[in-house]
C-alpha cells in the first residue's frame, strides 16, 4: 500500500509549502485538491462540456489525466491537464469562475473524491486540502493538521502581497482570513476541522523549515520514509 501523508488546515498555515518541500525530499507524488475543480472547469472548456450539464462533468472527472509538478521554494506548483502545462491557466480569475459553478454538483463531488484517490496508486503521496484526512485519505498513517493563528496568517498573506507590489489593508485581510475560517468550519459538507488522529501542528511561531524538520522526524518516527 503507498504511503500517504495528508496535510490539511487553514488558508495561509503553510501546507502549500511544506507539501512541495515533501514531495520533493520524499520523491512523492503530490495532490493539491484545491485545483482540481479549477481543472476541470479548464478541461470543460477544451470537451465541450456545459458547466450545468452535471451527468456529462462527472463523467469528464473520471478521465482526466492530471499531475502536479512541485517547483522551486516560492513557485506555483506546476499543473498538468492531459499531457498539457496549464499552470498559469489554473490561476485566472475566468478559471475560478468555471470552478465555481462545476464545484456544487454532487455527481461531480462524488467522481472528483476517485480522481484524488487514484493518486495514491501511483506511489507514495503528499496530499494538500481541507478534508485530506477526515474524508479523501482517513486511513492515512500520518494524517496532519497544520494551523498557525489569524493574526500570523494575515500578516504573511500581508508581506506576500506587498512583495508583489499590491497596496493591501492589514485589517481587510485578517477580516477576510477569519471569515473564510467560518465558512470552512461551518460548512454541512467537509468541514475543515482535524482528524480524530491528526497530528496537531501549529506554525504561528515557526519558520516553514523548522515545521518542515519536525514534520519529516515525525515520518521517520513511524517508519513511513
Amino acid at each position: 500500500m503507498s504511503v500517504v501523508i495528508a496535510v490539511d488546515g487553514p488558508s495561509g498555515a503553510g501546507k502549500g509549502t511544506l507539501c512541495v518541500k515533501l514531495a520533493k525530499a520524499l520523491g512523492f507524488s503530490l495532490l493539491d485538491s484545491g485545483a482540481l475543480y479549477r481543472i476541470l472547469g479548464l478541461a470543460s472548456v477544451d470537451a465541450g462540456v456545459a458547466v450545468d450539464d452535471e451527468p456529462a462533468l462527472a463523467e469528464l472527472a473520471k478521465t482526466i489525466d492530471v499531475d502536479f509538478v512541485p517547483g522551486e521554494p516560492g513557485e506555483p506548483v506546476g499543473v498538468m491537464l492531459n499531457g498539457i502545462d496549464v499552470t498559469s491557466k489554473v490561476r485566472l480569475e475566468s478559471t475560478g469562475a468555471l470552478a465555481s459553478k462545476v464545484a456544487p454538483h454532487p455527481m461531480v463531488r462524488a467522481a472528483l473524491l476517485e480522481t484524488q484517490r487514484s493518486f495514491a496508486q501511483k506511489g507514495g503521496l503528499v496530499a494538500d486540502g481541507r478534508d485530506m484526512g477526515t474524508v479523501v485519505f482517513n486511513d492515512a498513517p500520518l494524517k496532519i493538521f497544520l494551523t498557525a493563528s489569524a493574526q500570523a496568517r494575515a500578516e504573511r498573506r500581508l508581506l506576500q502581497l506587498q512583495s508583489k507590489g499590491e497596496d493591501v489593508n492589514f485589517a481587510t485581510l485578517l477580516d477576510e482570513i477569519e471569515a473564510r475560517d467560518a465558512r470552512d468550519m461551518g460548512r454541512a459538507e467537509s468541514p475543515l476541522r482535524p482528524a480524530d488522529d491528526a497530528w496537531q501542528l501549529d506554525s504561528t511561531t515557526k519558520s516553514i523549515d523548522e515545521v518542515f524538520a519536525e514534520v519529516m522526524a515525525e515520518a521517520q518516527r513511524r517508519q513511513l520514509v
